[in-house]
């Protein structure tokens, strides 16, 4: 598995051979609270960056989720459906929201890699 890749809408990317998984980080969980539904990406759909593609609601409030790269839905984590929360238990990880057949791979070159994630979230506290 590749290292992970973030942008700055806190969305995260984890590539294998040319697959994208797609989730929101363990920061922007955090920042939402209790996840009580999330709306997924048909399979199928053409998704281009930064075009919203899934939203997220919380108790708080509801969010876009935006395409960190652009390319094709081919799977959708349909376990979101029966247990949203498991975007607060597990944000990178089994709360992952779909995979993406990878159009352009230079655009990962675009995105953050772990270190300079990790300093944007903390220039927000």
């Amino acid at each position: 598995m590749s290292a992970t890749r973030y942008t700055e809408e806190h969305e995260w990317v984890r590539v294998e051979g040319d697959v994208a998984t797609i989730g929101i980080s363990d920061h922007a969980q955090g920042q939402l609270g209790d996840v009580v539904f999330v709306e997924l990406p048909e399979v199928g759909r053409q998704v281009a960056r930064s075009q919203a593609m899934a939203v997220v609601e919380s108790v708080k409030a509801a969010s876009d989720v935006y395409a960190p790269i652009s390319g094709e839905v081919i799977e959708v984590n349909a376990a979101l459906a029966d247990d949203p929360a498991l975007v607060n238990r597990g944000a990178e990880t089994e709360g992952w929201f779909c995979k993406l057949r990878i159009k352009d791979p230079t655009e990962l070159e675009a995105l953050m890699d772990a270190a300079a994630y990790r300093s944007l979230v903390e220039s927000l506290a």
